[in-house]
């Protein structure tokens, strides 16, 4: 498996190169919306799951393709499960630092951040996006079903609290909503308050809105979105957004698609760069045209080959039509 993938189209980082820290679902939380389809590898241990040597080798290859990195964004660090539990992640930041002069973020589920090792680690990147989908206990273990071995949920608010007044970058606080999971008026009252407490830089909410891990896993509508949103706006002063993908909302990412350094992606790739996206979240063949600058046509006959060589399975959410990989394996090209 590859840990650079992309680069994707994010509506809210543009042209992202993704750097994948771990082994497939090796987190500390059990989601119930997590769009990876297998069972986690449960672990609270921070460790080397992939040599850091590795990973900098491969950052190394795309550093020297100075037309690749010239195109790109940012560089987004995040893993199949929780980054933070890698133990180089502050090397891999400061290395990319030393190497160019584009904006680190971190995608993170904030579990970590009560440690002050990780805390550290984190503060040379540039933006930190963490999780907080509930500020009562009770919410917090119905959407996010930690590990017995994770820190109880005061502990990590505290700690998201604690390296927000340590960071000098900016912090953008996710919360992602499950319809009567985490929803409720309590719940958004409970929210508002651990805002206050975090002082992030903004708010983005989010639902559900890939194939989850458990069918229950409801998105919320636009309206509700709506309203939590005008609920936390009462209480703080930064700006809240509402992220694509929720009920009754065909928002989606696009943009400037994948290029390698000779232009446009070729065919024979397509296949195991298709694969190398389905790894990390389910998408649709319009996600996938843009994001590998295929013709619409082009990727659509890809995908029909493989669903019917087996590469490849199909979910229906919210009336679109999404690839994933068989349980989130990765499949072999003939």
């Amino acid at each position: 498996m590859k840990h650079l993938f992309g680069p994707v189209n994010s509506r809210r980082l543009g042209l992202s190169q993704g750097i994948d820290l771990l082994p497939p679902k090796t987190c500390n939380f059990n989601c119930i919306y997590c769009e990876i389809n297998t069972a986690p590898q449960l672990s609270c241990e921070r460790g080397e799951h992939v040599p850091t040597a590795t990973i900098i080798a491969e950052l190394d290859v795309l550093l020297a393709d100075e037309a690749r990195v010239r195109e790109l964004d940012i560089f987004t660090i995040t893993a199949s499960g929780e980054p933070t539990l890698h133990t180089g992640i502050g090397a891999i930041i400061r290395h990319i630092k030393e190497k160019t002069d584009k904006p680190v973020a971190i995608l993170t589920n904030g579990s970590q951040l009560h440690l002050k090792e990780v805390r550290q680690d984190l503060l040379a990147a540039d933006i930190v996006i963490p999780s907080l989908d509930a500020a009562r206990p009770e919410s917090f273990r119905r959407v996010n079903r930690p590990a017995k071995c994770s820190a109880d949920l005061e502990t990590i608010i505290q700690g998201i609290a604690d390296f927000s007044r340590e960071f000098s970058g900016e912090i953008w606080l996710e919360i992602l909503l499950v319809e009567n999971i985490n929803d409720t008026e309590d719940d958004i009252a409970a929210l508002q308050a651990a805002i206050g407490r975090i002082k992030p830089t903004r708010v983005q909410l989010n639902t559900v809105a890939r194939p989850p891990f458990e069918s229950f896993a409801m998105p919320l509508t636009r309206k509700r979105m709506d309203e939590v949103k005008n609920e936390i706006e009462k209480g703080y002063n930064g700006p809240v957004d509402i992220l694509a993908g929720s009920k009754n909302d065909d928002m989606s990412d696009s943009g400037k698609g994948r290029q390698d350094s000779q232009g446009v992606i070729s065919p024979d790739m397509a296949a195991d760069e298709i694969i190398e996206m389905l790894l990390r979240r389910p998408c649709t063949a319009t996600d996938i045209a843009a994001t590998l600058n295929l013709d619409p046509e082009q990727a659509s006959d890809i995908l029909q080959d493989m669903e019917k060589r087996g590469s490849l399975t199909v979910k229906i959410h919210g009336g679109k039509k999404y690839y994933r990989t068989l349980s989130g394996q990765k499949i072999e090209n003939e």
